[in-house]
């Protein structure tokens, strides 16, 4: 077995296999670009050396680099993670040239499902079922709109190279065709500098369900069940699941077989992902075949009680299967949510920040937290936005969802927007529990896992009032006299009975509020509401009696910004200062970034004539494209960046005159 190993990657899953390495008694040598230089996968490894500046071009695309590095540090062997390199050909080729181990597939098998279309080609004469559509060398675009219409409509075109639902677009009909292919072919020239097409008939109500395998250099093959994974948004996995619901045994035995067959075609050794579209009727067809550890390995290791990052170590070293077929037992069910900085109520819009504040739910046999980030770790434009994955296992799906609801609703980060209260709503939400699964999921069920909650905002702001309060008394709390009268809250003053204000803004909404202190109790009145309250704050824990309602909150408390954490969502109420500029903020008729990231297209020119819906900028950020667009009829009166540059959040990109005006 190796001695030493290098881990090519960053984040969550850098950490994850130094675990397992380190469980096995091998050392690890991380690396890490200028922005990663405080990383938890650079403490937890034994050894780390620096790549570059942040851009991962710059950084953990750098093949060269990391040889050089391997030679240096005297790594036997890389891994690779997901992502960045995990599935490049002449990453691997060259490694094999200088000796070091892949620990992952031969470069001959990545070349073979790297492209898509070759891939479909293999699994075609593999007998492996296969979507209708097209996916052949020429690339004109005449004829990928004739082979479109042959396909026949709603129909996928989908980058040949790369995954992760970049280059990937939805086409309704023939009158959509052309601008659909022209944004598809430019995301993926981006993301993969490949912009080579294929077209899929896009089946309106499938799920997607996919095989774990493992091959050895021996030739032998094996499954680990299946996954789903038909939750997603922009073609990316939200929650993962294990066993998937409602499949027959004879379905996963067949399934399981085919995606072995597709294994064994390219002579594949290692862990890899066959991912296939499950229709209504049973049926079921290839969609891609991932070279590399996903993911969502967490929940097929929960349910097999195998460590699959230990198997591919063990492969890599020419050992063979851990496992037969037949010794492969599963147990229960586990669901894994990625837990990404994004807004979903903004179209998910990934936002950047730091993470001031970070509680997560005690891990146990029932729940793992995989993540490579600590409290005060800032999560910047350069990367993907997940946090962390939160996985969890019981003995059946129903036990195991009312797991991963109580460990969202005890996952708290302050300091920036996640989509931790949206992944409750799915998880609680009947249309799931109740397996109604398919790749329009989110879609289809939107007001009901976009419903904001109930909470009375006067209660809430009186919960909110204590805990300022308490946070308050607690920072200022004279020592040694805890019945100093200068440690009321009402501004002590001698035979008076004074009410404290206080003004709260929510949203666009200004509160006032007024405190009277009498007996440790708290007489807070809100609006036109009033509310008796008593209250203890531990730490970041209030335990509060509101009018004879007991109530658990737990807070968080950013200079004026408040953030309450309540059965999985959250509260944000900010105290007023008469400091706020009125003035800030942009110029009319101006469109702002809405998050950091870079300009990849101009599509306008200064004085063209605009109408509303018209695209004008096209930004990538966190390796997605986002459109800005014309908010109403007018003409282009400046463009402040051009294609290349890089823009912050909130920086004005286009200015557009009002027809009115």
């Amino acid at each position: 077995m190796f001695s030493k190993i290098l881990i090519a990657n960053r984040g969550e899953i850098a950490c994850r296999v130094i675990q397992t390495a380190h469980r096995m008694g091998i050392r690890c040598v991380a690396v890490y670009s200028e922005a990663d230089r405080n990383a938890r996968h650079v403490a937890m490894a034994d050894e780390a050396f620096l790549l570059g500046p942040a851009p991962s071009s710059e950084s953990y695309l750098r093949a060269d680099r990391i040889i050089e590095i391997c030679k240096e540090s005297g790594a036997q062997a890389v891994h690779p993670g997901y992502g960045f390199l995990s599935e490049n050909t002449e990453f691997a080729e060259a490694l094999a040239a200088n000796g070091i181990t892949f620990i992952g597939p031969p470069a001959s098998a990545i070349a073979a499902m790297g492209s898509k279309s070759a891939a479909k080609a293999i699994m075609e004469k593999a007998n492996v079922p296969l979507v209708p559509g097209y996916h052949g060398d020429d690339q004109s675009p005449e004829l990928l709109k004739a082979e479109a219409e042959k396909c026949g409509f709603p129909l996928l075109l989908k980058a040949i190279a790369g995954g992760g639902g970049k280059g990937m677009r939805v086409v309704n009909g023939l009158d959509e065709f052309d601008a659909a292919l022209s944004a598809a072919q430019r995301e993926a020239q981006n993301a993969f500098g490949n912009p080579d097409m294929l077209i899929e008939r896009y089946l309106t109500k499938p799920r997607h369900v996919e095989i774990q395998v493992f091959c050895d250099s021996q030739g032998n093959g094996v499954y680990l069940a299946e996954r789903d994974c038909s939750v997603q948004r922009r073609h990316q996995k939200v929650i993962e699941e294990a066993p998937a619901p409602g499949l027959s045994e004879e379905t996963r035995v067949a399934m399981g077989e085919a995606a072995v067959a597709a294994a064994k075609a390219i002579d594949y050794v290692g862990a890899g992902t066959v991912e296939f579209l499950y229709d209504e009727d049973g049926s079921f067809y290839f969609m891609e075949m991932n070279t590399r550890l996903q993911v969502e390995h967490p929940v097929t290791e929960m349910i097999t009680g195998q460590d699959l990052v230990e198997w591919q170590l063990r492969i890599a070293d020419g050992e063979a299967l851990p496992l037969q077929q037949a010794q492969i037992k599963i147990r229960g069910h586990a669901l894994e949510a990625r837990i990404y900085a994004e807004d979903p109520d903004n179209d998910f819009l990934p936002v950047t920040g730091n993470l001031r504040y970070l509680r997560t739910p005690d891990e146990n046999a029932h729940v793992r937290v995989d993540t490579g980030v600590i409290e005060g770790d800032e999560v910047s434009v350069y990367y993907d936005p997940m946090i962390a994955k939160l996985i969890v296992w019981d003995e059946n799906r129903e036990q195991a969802l009312n797991r991963l609801v109580h460990a969202l609703e005890s996952y708290r980060i302050g300091g920036m927007t996640t989509n931790i209260r949206f992944l409750r709503q799915v998880a609680d939400s009947q249309p799931f529990r109740q397996e109604e699964l398919d790749t329009g999921f989110i879609d289809k069920h939107s007001d009901l896992l976009f419903k904001r909650g109930n909470a009375d905002i006067q209660s809430q702001l009186a919960l909110a009032t204590c805990f300022a309060l308490e946070n308050e008394r607690s920072d200022n709390l004279v020592k040694g006299d805890p019945y100093s009268p200068f440690n009321k809250q009402n501004s002590w003053r001698l035979n008076a009975t004074y009410a404290r204000p206080i003004t709260w803004v929510v949203g666009d909404e200004t509160h006032q509020v007024s405190i009277i202190e009498e007996n440790d109790c708290y007489e807070i009145t809100v609006d036109d509401a009033t509310f008796k309250v008593s209250a203890t704050l531990n730490d970041d824990h209030l335990h509060a009696v509101v009018n004879g309602h007991r109530i658990s909150v737990h807070g968080f408390m950013n200079d004026t910004e408040l953030t309450l954490f309540r059965e999985g969502d959250q509260f944000k109420a900010m105290q007023f200062r008469p400091t706020f500029d009125d003035n800030e903020g942009a110029a009319g008729g101006s469109l702002t970034a809405p998050m950091n990231g870079a300009i990849v297209a101009v599509l306008v020119e200064k004085g063209q004539a605009v109408k509303e819906g018209d695209a004008l900028v096209i930004m990538e950020a966190m390796k997605m494209e986002h459109s800005i667009s014309a908010p109403h009829d007018g003409v282009v009166e400046d463009i402040f960046f051009a294609e290349g540059e890089q823009v912050a959040e909130g920086a004005a990109l286009v200015a557009v005159s009002n027809e009115e005006d």
